[in-house]
């Protein structure tokens, strides 16, 4: 009985391992993708500091010694560019944790299934061996009641050989009287 159990343990944890894992790579390929993505936004905004540290340290006015506006709206088309970068980094990054919590719910959820099932499985289980007790229980009372049956017969099979034994003394008596 025990084999059994374990045996239908292991085959609902197989079933419920192979039902889970397809979802979970699906979202585990989304989370990695995402992550890429904002990995590259983040080198795209190291660089663009880079291209600003350049820009701020040129100078192309008078002999290089001062910085014209047009130095100057350089710098600040690329601190636009950074600012534009980490607003896309800060919607990529919400949309990483979306999926992160998404991805956890159902975790959650799918845990909750699965305990549910799992219980469900336990008290059919807790079920069936009580059963099965209960009906070994009534081989067992059968199984005395076919002795004490048994014994009844063998009884009642001693008492018609001792009536016949008894008859058939008392037949050759009569007999024996009858003739003398």
């Amino acid at each position: 009985m025990k084999n059994i159990t374990f045996l239908l343990i292991g085959l609902l944890a197989f079933v419920l391992h192979s039902q889970a894992v397809p979802q979970l790579n699906t979202d585990s390929i989304g989370f990695e993708q995402q992550r890429e993505r904002i990995n590259t936004l983040l080198e795209e905004r190291s660089k663009k500091f880079g291209d600003l540290d350049i820009s701020l340290q040129q100078k192309t006015g008078i002999f290089g010694i001062f910085k014209v506006k047009k130095d100057m709206q350089k710098s600040i088309d690329i601190l636009r560019q950074i600012v534009l970068t980490d607003n896309h980094i800060f919607l990529e990054t919400k949309k990483l944790l979306d999926i992160k919590d998404n991805e956890s719910d159902r975790h959650e959820s799918l845990a909750n299934e699965y305990d549910a099932q799992i219980t469900a499985y336990m008290r059919t289980i807790s079920k069936l061996q009580a059963e099965n007790e209960q009906l070994r229980g009534r081989i067992e009372l059968l199984g005395e009641e076919g002795h004490n049956v048994d014994l009844l017969v063998y009884l009642l099979v001693f008492v018609i050989l001792v009536l016949s034994g008894v008859i058939v003394w008392l037949y050759r008596k009569n007999i024996n009287l009858t003739q003398e």
